[in-house]
Parts: structure tokens; C-alpha cells; sequence
């Protein structure tokens, strides 16, 4: 009995000790899941920190990059912070979206932003198998949480946090949008910030058009990007590739025969980066910066607010042609290249290279100016250096990165040799538009934005000698009803002091200086194509050059710094090629001047409309005086200056091979009318070429930074030679593109013409015009 009864009550205690152990595990588990439950509760309500707020998840935040596209519907570049431009989810193709599913959250169409099997095994073996985040998860990191804190508690409250707000975005979105949003937020690095533009650094294409092996490079790098950088570490990227096959294989997204195959594709990219340096019309998209600026503070946001072109996704549209911006690039490239060679060969005798016809004072002056406007000249000031400590600073070889034809150079260099080295170099620039519409088709600055930011189209001046005299030849046709048959006498011409505001004597000479250039008669179309300077002073006597300066001002010039006398007519002002080219395309539209357009269209990220370009136009000449304007141009390509455009009778000379870029042009005179102007200035310092189409006008102008780096004789430093060449390279490839519809049919003649253009009618053959003897001018 008392057996039975001590066995009893040590089952009973047994019992107890049980009952008690059951007791503490559920009060326990019950403390565990309050805790938890109280963890969520005080997450979301901001204890632990602030939570989004419904309109932060109804709107995430996003730095959406300002897209610029061309009028063939290209992207020339962005403004961004961020180099982010969304993408909708039926632009993705769904082998990308199935490998994210398949390689980053497996069972992402069945839970609602947790991923409660996920969470266990990672708590259970402590992540080895395989980390527990979401999609949304991380979605919800990348939007609200992206500081990750250094503590253990702080880490767990943070992912307290991102349980929270992937459960509400889970509630807030369908699955397609969050899978959206993930791609088009995350970063993966080199300025790829977005699936848009990871798609086109790495592989140059649209998301839509990436390949499967392609999409799996990409959602490899989405575990850390900056580890898997295919740039940097191509065989593990292909590692990683594979491993991304092999998931879409195990979750039945492809086959295993499909995987085997993808898995022996070697791995490609095509590595396009995007900077603001980077990417073709780099000029063109600081001159719109300048334009966006200036309406973005005439235009406002509905809600008073300024957009933001940094952040705000606004879409850009505008004229420029994504293909005749890459042939001027090239034309500009080519040419200018093969022009530096030449240069530099001159140079090798040159004591005061690159300079020359200037004292060692006055290149000292230069170089010292130099200084004072560089950037290691700002950052030394504002460390506090003296001049003295500064200037020597530049005698100190540096070691550094210089621009050269051939690809960038590490060197060693003092920033004084650099400032010699860098005003070297031969600069251009060139525009090209539409003279019915105003709408600028190709627009080049400079020869590598990276190392030359100033702007040549727009932003610089430069002297503009022979191109400005068809504004005088305009001018006299108009006012005095001439034709291009008309002669006048090749002698010298003298405008008297006091006379149209000269306070001297004004005799120009004519270039060649030989005493038979001032013997005879000539006619204005020969006058102006071989630039007779004795012609065109006797045109601005009998105008007057008040006139002259009127004209242009119409033509969309800025007159305020060309002084109201008889010299402008050779060319003595400073004018932009943006002018020029504008002004120069009013004689192709008939007579009206239409202002340059460089922007068509503004929407905001949604699509709607915030700008629509409406032309600005206003009749300058008549018909008549704007056609036979372009009848005296054709005669420059006719037996002109431009004549190098015509034929190859050349082809064999050394100096055409070596300065004359993509000779012969073969642009025949019976098949392509070419009306146009080269200009040269005092000392070579400036070439000029404007060279018009019935429905193209196109200006270059070549020079150095300083007006003293020139070649040393005319035969290389003319116009024909330094900027006519861009034209013909650029025209060739606009030409042979079938896509383009330039034109090669005739100038558009007016129905009726009162001015003979027919020289063979008017007196004697075209082809012998000295010989001939039309109407004689009197003055």
C-alpha cells in the first residue's frame, strides 16, 4: 500500500513538473507573440521611427531623371540626381520579371509581403540557407528604410519596420506594381539607377528588347551590384548568370535543355555610360539647360511650386535628329583630327608654338589669364594661397589625365605645359536646321565636351570675315534691284573719311595683292564668289551701312556691338555660328526669317502637356531678293572658294589628302544645287564655311581658343580648308542615310522674277563671265 501510494506520488509530481514546464512554454510563447505583436504595434506607429504616411505609399518618393529626346524619338541624355526613367510593367519582358521571381522571392505570388516559410529557415539556420526577404521587402527598404543602422537592436527594428510597410504595400499594390517598382528604383551603380537605364549602360538597349541570358545578368547584380559589376568582374557576373538560369530551371521557367544552352552563352555587355559628359549632342544638352532654367521660372507648377529637372521626370522633346547629330559629330571628328595633324607638323619649327605673331610678353599675358580662369586657380584661392603661391604652384609637374586625338594619356605635366598643350588644339563648331521650320537638326559645341566645355555654337563669337558679305550683296539687291550678271569695276575702291562714319580713310585691298587683281570688270556672282573685297566695298558705298546692319538685326543678329560703318562689310564682327546659320537660312525660306527651334515639347511624368512650340516668323526680303541672294551663293560652289565640293580634279595633290578631310566630295553640279559662303579671317584665325540645300543650311566655324594659334599661310588656313571639309564629310553621310529626306532637287524659284539670274541670256556665255559685258555699274 505505501508502494502504491509513493508511486502515486511521484506521478502526481511528474504531472505537476509537467503542468508547470506547459505552463511557462505557453506563457512564454504567449509573452514571445505579444511581444512580437506589441514590436509591430509600436513599429507602426512611429516609435521605433517614422512610418510613411498613407499619401508616401499611395506616392513613394522618386528622383526621376528628366529625359531629352530627339526628333526621332531617341534619348540624347538626361538631367538627373539619380539616373532614374520608369518604366511600365508591359515594357518588361517576362522572362526578366520570371527570373527576379524565380531567383529573389520564389513564392512571391503567394504571400503578402512576408514570407513566413522563408523567415523560419532563416531563423533556423541562421541564413545560411538563403536570407528571408521579400520582394516587397526590399522594395520597402530601397523606398523607406534605406540607412541601414550599425546596432543589432537597431537592425531589428528596422526590419520590424520593413515587415510593416511590405505588408501595406502589399495592400496598397497589385504584384505587377511592385515588381515595377522594385526595378525602376533599384540602383545598379555606375549611374544605372532603374531597370531603363541599367537596360542601356550595359547592354544598349530597351528593357522589352533585352534577351533572357541578358535579363539574368541583370537580376543577378540586384544581391549587390557593386560586387557584381560586370565591368569589373566579368566571370563572376557569368557565375552569377548561370546561378539565375538555374533558378528560372528549378521553378519550371525554362527547361533544363534551355538552361544547359544559356549557361554556355558567353557573357557580353556593351558598356554605355551615361554621365552628363558621355553620349552624343553633350553641348546641345547644356544650351537646353540654359533654355529649361529660363522656363521653368516663367512657369510655375499648378501648385506655385518650380519644376525640377533633376528629379521632376519630365520629358524633353526636341528638334535635334539623333542620326545628323552622330554624322556632324563625326564629320567634326574626322576632320578636325586630321587638321590638328597637319598643324602640328607645322608646328615642329615653330619657336613660339602653338602661338604665332605675338611677343613672349603677350603670350605670357595669355598664359597668365589662363590661370587666373582655371579651376586650380579658384580651389587655391579659396584655400587661402597667395598669387605668388599660386602662380608657382603651376611650375610643379602634376601628374594628370590629358585630351589627345588618340585617346586620353596619363602623364606627368606642370599645369603651366598643360595650359600650352590644351590651346593647341583646334576647336569647331557647327549647327544645322531646317530653314522652313527653324527646327536645329544637329548641334556640336566643340571637339570632347569631357575636356573642352565651352560652347561654340551659341556661346562663342568669333569673327566671321567673308561669310558676312552676302548680307551686303542682300542688302544692294534689294534696295537697288541688281542681278548677279551686273559688273562692276575689280579697282580700288576708296570711302572717304566722314563718309558712313568713318573717321579715315577706308581703301580696302583685295587678298591676292597682285596688281591684276585689280584690273577689269567682274560680275557680282563671280565678285562674291571669289570674294573681291573691292566689290563689296563699292556694294556698302552705295547702301550705306546702316542698312546692312538693319538687315541682319531681322535676320535674327545681334547688332549691338557692330559699329555703323563701312569695315562690317569684310567681316569684322564678332558672330555666333547660331547666327549665322539662322540668318544665312532666310535665304533658302524665301525671304522669312523663322526663329531657331530647339524644343518642340515639355510633359511632365504623367504625360501631359506643359509646353508646345509655336513658330516665331517674319518676312525680311522678298522672294525675289532672297532667290537671287542664293543665286550669287551657288556661284561660290559653282567656280568659287567652294568649288572643292564639286569633282575630285584634285584628288591626287598632297595637300588635299593631308588637310582637305574626306576629299573627293562628289557633290555634282547638275545633281545637287549647294549655294554657300566660306569666310576667312586676318591671319587665318578663323575658317568659316555656310552651306545651304533647299531644305538644310548647315555652319562651321574652325579656330583655336586664342586667336594667335593659326597656321601660317592662307593655303591651310582658309575656310575651304579648315571648315568647308566638315560640311562635305556631314553632307555625305546625310546624304547616304535613305531614312533622311534632305533634298537634292533646286531652290525654290519665285513665279515671278523680275531680276535676270541667266547670265548666258543676259549677255554672253555663264562659263566666261570676265569676257562678257552686261550692264556696266555706275559707282
Amino acid at each position: 500500500m505505501a508502494k502504491t501510494s509513493g508511486k502515486a506520488k511521484k506521478e502526481a509530481e511528474k504531472q505537476n513538473t509537467y503542468s508547470r514546464y506547459k505552463s511557462w512554454f505557453w506563457a512564454i510563447f504567449a509573452i514571445g507573440i505579444s511581444a512580437i505583436v506589441l514590436l509591430f504595434l509600436l513599429a507602426s506607429w512611429g516609435v521605433f521611427g517614422t512610418m510613411p504616411t498613407f499619401e508616401e505609399l499611395e506616392n513613394p518618393e522618386t528622383n526621376l531623371a528628366t529625359e531629352i529626346f530627339s526628333s526621332d524619338g531617341e534619348t540624347l541624355g538626361k538631367y538627373y540626381n539619380e539616373n532614374r526613367t520608369p518604366v511600365k510593367y508591359e515594357d518588361l519582358p517576362q522572362h526578366l520579371v520570371d527570373a527576379l521571381v524565380a531567383t529573389e522571392d520564389e513564392r512571391f505570388y503567394d504571400h503578402s509581403g512576408i514570407d513566413a516559410r522563408g523567415t523560419l529557415r532563416a531563423a533556423v539556420y541562421l541564413g545560411e540557407r538563403g536570407g528571408a526577404s521579400t520582394i516587397s521587402q526590399q522594395l520597402a527598404k530601397q523606398l523607406f528604410t534605406q540607412d541601414v543602422s550599425q546596432s543589432f537592436v537597431g537592425r531589428v527594428m528596422q526590419k520590424f519596420k520593413e515587415w510593416i510597410i511590405a505588408t501595406r504595400l502589399e495592400r496598397q499594390y497589385t504584384k505587377e506594381e511592385i515588381i515595377t517598382m522594385y526595378l525602376n528604383k533599384y540602383d545598379f551603380i555606375y549611374q544605372a539607377v532603374g531597370i531603363r537605364s541599367a537596360a542601356k549602360i550595359y547592354f544598349n538597349k530597351e528593357p522589352k528588347d533585352l534577351t533572357l541570358e541578358e535579363s539574368a545578368v541583370l537580376v543577378g547584380m540586384l544581391v549587390n551590384s557593386a560586387y557584381y559589376n560586370p565591368v569589373r568582374r566579368p566571370e563572376l557576373v557569368e557565375q552569377r548568370r548561370n546561378t539565375v538560369l538555374g533558378q528560372m530551371e528549378k521553378n519550371d521557367y525554362i527547361t533544363e535543355e534551355e538552361k544547359d544552352s544559356l549557361q554556355q552563352i558567353p557573357m557580353e555587355i556593351t558598356f554605355t555610360p551615361q554621365g552628363h559628359d558621355e553620349g552624343i549632342a553633350t553641348y546641345f544638352r547644356v544650351y537646353l539647360q540654359g533654355f529649361m532654367k529660363d522656363w521653368i521660372e516663367k512657369n510655375p507648377k499648378p501648385d506655385g511650386g518650380k519644376y525640377n529637372i533633376y528629379r521632376d521626370g519630365l520629358k524633353i522633346y526636341t528638334s535635334i535628329d539623333s542620326r545628323m547629330q552622330e554624322y556632324a559629330e563625326e564629320a567634326v571628328h574626322m576632320h578636325i583630327a586630321n587638321l590638328q595633324k597637319e598643324f602640328d607638323k607645322q608646328n615642329k619649327n615653330n619657336k613660339t608654338a602653338p602661338f604665332r605673331d605675338i611677343s613672349n610678353e603677350e603670350i605670357e599675358k595669355l598664359v597668365t589669364d589662363a590661370m587666373r580662369r582655371s579651376e586650380r586657380w579658384r580651389i587655391l584661392k579659396d584655400k587661402g594661397l597667395s598669387n605668388e603661391e599660386i602662380i608657382k604652384s603651376f611650375d610643379t609637374p602634376t601628374q594628370m589625365e590629358v585630351f589627345s586625338w588618340k585617346g586620353n594619356i596619363d602623364t606627368l605635366m606642370t599645369p603651366r605645359d598643360s595650359i600650352f598643350y590644351y590651346k593647341s588644339f583646334f576647336q569647331a563648331g557647327m549647327m544645322s536646321m531646317t530653314p522652313q521650320t527653324g527646327e536645329v537638326k544637329a548641334w556640336v559645341g566643340g571637339t570632347n565636351f569631357k575636356h573642352f566645355k565651352y560652347d561654340h555654337v551659341k556661346q562663342g563669337k568669333r569673327q566671321v570675315g567673308s561669310t558676312f558679305k552676302p548680307f551686303v550683296y542682300a542688302t544692294a539687291i534689294d534696295q537697288l534691284h541688281l542681278s548677279p550678271c551686273d559688273t562692276l569695276p575689280k579697282s580700288l575702291h576708296t570711302i572717304e573719311a566722314g563718309k558712313h562714319g568713318n573717321q579715315n580713310d577706308w581703301t580696302p585691298k583685295n587678298s591676292g595683292g597682285k596688281d591684276d587683281d585689280y584690273v577689269g570688270m567682274v560680275s557680282l556672282k563671280r565678285g562674291l564668289a571669289e570674294s573681291i573685297n573691292t566689290v563689296t566695298a563699292r556694294l556698302i558705298d552705295r547702301t550705306g551701312p546702316k542698312p546692312v546692319i538693319d538687315l541682319v538685326g531681322q535676320l535674327g543678329i545681334d547688332t549691338e556691338n557692330i559699329p555703323e560703318v563701312p569695315s562690317i562689310a569684310l567681316g569684322t564682327a564678332d558672330l555666333s555660328v547660331f547666327e549665322m546659320v539662322s540668318a544665312y537660312s532666310t535665304f533658302v525660306n524665301e525671304g522669312v526669317y523663322v526663329k531657331p527651334v530647339i524644343v518642340t515639347r515639355i510633359e511632365d511624368k504623367n504625360g501631359t502637356i506643359l509646353y508646345q512650340h509655336v513658330p516665331q516668323t517674319r518676312d525680311v526680303l522678298s522672294q525675289e531678293a532672297a532667290y537671287v541672294t542664293l543665286n550669287l551663293l551657288e556661284g561660290v560652289t559653282q567656280y568659287g572658294s567652294g568649288t572643292r565640293l564639286r569633282g575630285d580634279w584634285a584628288v591626287n595633290d598632297p595637300y588635299y589628302k593631308s588637310v582637305v578631310t574626306g576629299y573627293p566630295y562628289n557633290f555634282h553640279r547638275e545633281e545637287i544645287p549647294i549655294a554657300g559662303k566660306t569666310g576667312t579671317t586676318q591671319n587665318q584665325s578663323d575658317g568659316w564655311f555656310i552651306g545651304m540645300v533647299p531644305n538644310l543650311a548647315t555652319g562651321v566655324w574652325v579656330g583655336a581658343e586664342d586667336r594667335a594659334v593659326h597656321f601660317g599661310n592662307i593655303r591651310y588656313g582658309q575656310g575651304a580648308a579648315m571648315a568647308l571639309p566638315i560640311w562635305g564629310v556631314y553632307m555625305k553621310k546625310v546624304y547616304a542615310d535613305k531614312d533622311l529626306t534632305v533634298e537634292k532637287g533646286p531652290f525654290p524659284r519665285p513665279e515671278v522674277l523680275t531680276i535676270q539670274t541667266d547670265c548666258s541670256s543676259y549677255g554672253l556665255d555663264d562659263s566666261n563671265e570676265e569676257d562678257r559685258l552686261p550692264d556696266e555699274l555706275d559707282f
